[in-house]
């Protein structure tokens, strides 16, 4: 048996993540699911998309990963892609997946003991599943496409924490059983994105890191 200290933690991890999924399985279930939406590899792509692919193929063309052929190909079909789901497959095996430029993936994000971030270009579904027990999990929402301009976040903190970054105009709330709490601080417009937090925590915490506040001009 491995004894050294910390071995167990990867374990534990993976045992913790792999509950973690069938509870909030079972919760969509007794819920009756979240509201549909298109298929993130169904949204169409933005040129700002088409030149995150591009910038990977011409880091690996540069240092050797890409022949000239292999790369001429590529970057013919970014440019003709026109969905995200016909650019996320052209860097696959250039990049880790948690480094590719997009991620399309709708799993729950979850932090067993350790630290866990979603960040980059990414598609938040209608509804998002997170856990936090023992650790963190950081969600930027800067250059995310939000699917929906209402998010739903059924979170499970136990003695973990959730922190959202979020572009300006996003409000973000808190729902609990007895009370629903404006998280964000700056002003939003009535028809502004919506972050809802739903929270089934021990001693759990929520945080939200706004843009800075733009000065008035006198």
């Amino acid at each position: 048996m491995d004894e050294r200290h910390g071995a167990w933690l990867p374990r534990l991890s993976e045992v913790g993540e792999r509950l973690a999924e069938e509870w909030h399985a079972a919760r969509r279930a007794r819920s009756g699911g979240g509201p549909e939406g298109p298929a993130p590899h169904e949204l169409r792509a933005s040129d700002a998309d088409r030149e995150r692919v591009a910038q990977v193929l011409n880091d690996a063309v540069a240092d050797g990963r890409l022949r000239m052929d292999e790369f001429e190909e590529r970057i013919d079909a970014v440019y003709r892609a026109r969905t995200l789901g016909d650019l996320a497959g052209i860097t696959g095996d250039l990049l880790p997946p948690d480094q590719q430029p997009l991620r399309l993936d709708q799993g729950q994000v979850a932090a067993i003991f350790k630290k866990e971030r979603r960040d980059g270009r990414w598609v938040v579904p209608a509804e998002l599943p997170v856990t936090a027990i023992g650790g963190t999990t950081r969600l930027d929402l800067r250059d995310a496409i939000m699917q929906t301009r209402r998010v739903v976040i059924n979170a499970t903190l136990v003695f973990g924490g959730l922190e959202i970054e979020v572009p300006e105009g996003v409000e973000v709330i808190r729902v609990t059983k007895d009370r629903t709490v404006r998280l964000t601080r700056q002003p939003a417009e009535p028809d502004a994105p919506v972050i809802e937090v739903r929270t089934s925590n021990f001693l759990g915490e929520v945080k939200v890191k706004e843009p800075p506040r733009r000065r008035r001009r006198r």
